[in-house]
């Protein structure tokens, strides 16, 4: 009977708490893996297992191994990802099994004598079960809030793998100090003297531990990520404010320069009856000149807009993508400058780093288009993209709904056959 206990124990149940791992580990590297790798990666964990005997800290640093190996060379995961997971799972599903175990053991006692041998069996399969289903659980909350990292979040969320792995050796110690307390029984024999509420208590404390070191992190990232969204925000309101002084510097300058039209014209009149056909030639060319400078590529009878509009397809052309402007806007209205800046500001840069992204030698356009229907301003911006139709939804189209919400519009997104299309609707206040 020992004997099948022992094979159910090592190559049953090992087999599945190890597919167990590995499931959630794919799961939260967020990596499709074809079933035939299950099963091959658990059969050669076991066969490993077996051929050699290490203790129980050198056991946890041989399953990380193996887990990381896994998600390298199945899941294609990076070394960094993988190996940090890998430890988190491992010792999640250690710390769940010591914490049925203790809590099985007190109750243990209780049965009958008369029981021991069919109540052992059946305590045994109920822990397993309740572990594997408590450890499931909290893999369940670490893929659903400690799964989505960028690199460089990872590469500081080992900072988070020395109290992880401080809380893992310190209740190995703790468990190997109690379980080592040997006493010798007054019939002779020997034993030892185990209290196993306090080792509930223990692992419980340690995973409670280990997800408050979690959070912890979690909390300090999302501070993070705010200050720098805030600091952001900041720049590119600086940007705009900056937009605002240039068209405010543009408009005065068109505006000298319309007012003193009529004495260049006066000029011209003076040298072309004076016969100095060529001094005329000259000096019209010199008017040209400056009207020059005061063109922009778009104008849509708003000057703020103008100039932002100006810098971004200025942009664009640099990178050889095609933009074409269609834009008429009130001016002025109910809609702030800044606000209109920031729905294009954003829309623009995403079109940009879309296109930027393409293959050389491949078409790249954007269009800008929009127009006065009663009270509603009607935005499109259009370009195109090379990849799939996910759209990830960042600070840029973040902003561009808050300020959509607050005129009391919408936004809506439309990607198909390589277009990206974005409509913004705005009511305009009266």
């Amino acid at each position: 009977m020992a004997d099948y206990m022992d094979f159910f124990n090592i190559y049953i149940m090992g087999s599945v708490e190890m597919l167990f791992q590995f499931y959630f580990l794919t799961r939260i590297l967020k990596r499709k893996v074809k079933l035939s790798f299950y099963f091959l990666f658990t059969v050669c964990t076991i066969l490993i297992m077996h051929c050699i005997s290490v203790g129980t800290i050198g056991g946890f640093g041989v399953f990380v191994f193996l887990l990381t190996a896994g998600g390298i060379l199945i899941c294609r995961a990076d070394l960094k990802s993988s190996f940090l997971y890998a430890a988190l799972v491992v010792e999640i599903m250690q710390l769940c099994y010591g914490m049925m175990k203790s809590l099985f053991s007190i109750f243990y006692p209780l049965i009958s004598s008369n029981f021991y041998g069919t109540a052992g069996i059946v305590f045994m399969l109920v822990g397993e079960i309740t572990s594997l289903i408590l450890a499931g659980f909290c893999y369940y909350i670490v893929y659903r809030h400690f799964s989505c990292y960028t690199t460089t979040e990872i590469q500081h969320m080992f900072l988070v793998l020395i109290p992880i792995l401080m809380i893992f050796i310190m209740e190995e110690y703790i468990n190997s100090v109690v379980y080592g307390w040997e006493v010798i029984e007054s019939d002779g024999t020997t034993g030892y003297m185990i209290n196993h509420g306090q080792m509930f208590i223990i692992q419980f404390l340690g995973i409670a531990s280990l997800f408050c070191t979690l959070f912890s992190y979690e909390k300090l990232l999302q501070s993070f990520r705010l200050n720098t969204e805030l600091s952001l925000l900041e720049q590119k309101e600086h940007s705009l404010n900056q937009y605002v002084e240039d068209a405010k510097s543009h408009y005065e300058k068109t505006k000298s320069f319309r007012h003193d039209i009529k004495n260049h014209m006066v000029v011209i009149k003076e040298l072309l009856q004076g016969g100095k056909m060529e001094q005329a030639i000259h000096y019209i060319g010199d008017v040209e000149d400056i009207a020059e400078e005061l063109l922009l590529p778009c104008s849509t009878n708003n000057p703020v807009v103008d100039i932002l509009i100006g810098n971004k397809l200025g942009i664009a052309n640099s990178m050889g993508i095609d933009v074409n402007c269609s834009l008429l806007l009130p001016y002025p209205c109910g809609l702030r400058d800044i606000d209109i800046c920031i729905i294009l500001s954003n829309a623009l840069d995403n079109a940009i780093h879309a296109c930027k992204n393409m293959d050389a030698g491949t078409e790249k356009y954007i269009y800008i288009s929009g127009r006065i229907q009663g009270d509603f301003l009607m935005m499109e911006i259009e370009n195109n993209y090379q990849g799939n139709n996910i759209v990830k939804k960042g600070t840029g189209l973040s902003n561009i709904k808050t300020v959509a919400e607050k005129y009391n519009g919408a936004i809506s997104i439309k990607t198909q056959g390589g277009i990206f299309v974005l409509h913004v609707l705005l009511i305009i206040p009266q």
